[in-house]
């Protein structure tokens, strides 16, 4: 089976595209709904009856959607159903997120702490991060990870930043039994 970030490009596309020429925000949203209700067991055990239709399949699933569908929102979803790509609407989401942030110059910064973080810390921090990545527009997600066991783990895109205890006390070990 076809890589499920491959299968899922297109989608995205697709919807970036229609979403430009729209409501951007509205398209953002919707998209981030999608693909939580398409990661909730009883949607994907829904999506593998067999004895379910794909109107019906369409139906429960934009019954359960807060966000109001138009048109190409509804035909988006359709065609999702109709092609049995459910599955991959978490990974559109997230392909179409990496499309805005793109347009907009920005993008996600993912920072695992030890312990919590203040709101100066998270400033600062990522207005260093800022100065690294050429002066894109980070959007902080912070979590707590009590494993790091001091320190911060930042992740942007495909790069990782670990300067957490746990990441020197790895390298601390990797160097003393290779020797």
């Amino acid at each position: 089976m076809a890589e499920l970030s491959t299968i899922a490009r297109p989608y995205a596309e697709a919807a970036f595209r229609v979403a430009r020429s729209g409501d951007l925000n509205a398209w953002s949203a919707l998209t981030a709904e999608l693909a939580a209700v398409a990661g909730t067991a009883e949607m994907r055990a829904l999506v593998l009856d067999p004895n379910l239709t794909p109107e019906a399949i369409y139906g429960v699933f934009a019954g359960v959607l807060k966000s109001p569908l138009g048109p190409e929102a509804q035909n988006f979803l359709r065609l999702v159903v109709e092609n049995d790509r459910v599955a991959a609407l978490p990974e559109v989401a997230a392909q179409f997120a990496a499309l805005r942030n793109k347009l907009e110059g920005s993008a996600e910064a993912e920072i695992a702490s030890a312990f919590p973080l203040t709101d100066a810390q998270v400033a600062d921090l990522i207005g260093g991060l800022a100065k690294k990545f050429g002066g894109l527009t980070l959007k902080a997600r912070v979590k707590v990870d009590p494993e790091l066991i001091g320190g911060v783990r930042v992740t942007v895109g495909d790069e990782v930043f670990d300067t957490s205890v746990r990441a020197q006390l790895e390298r601390m070990r990797t160097t003393l039994t290779a020797a």
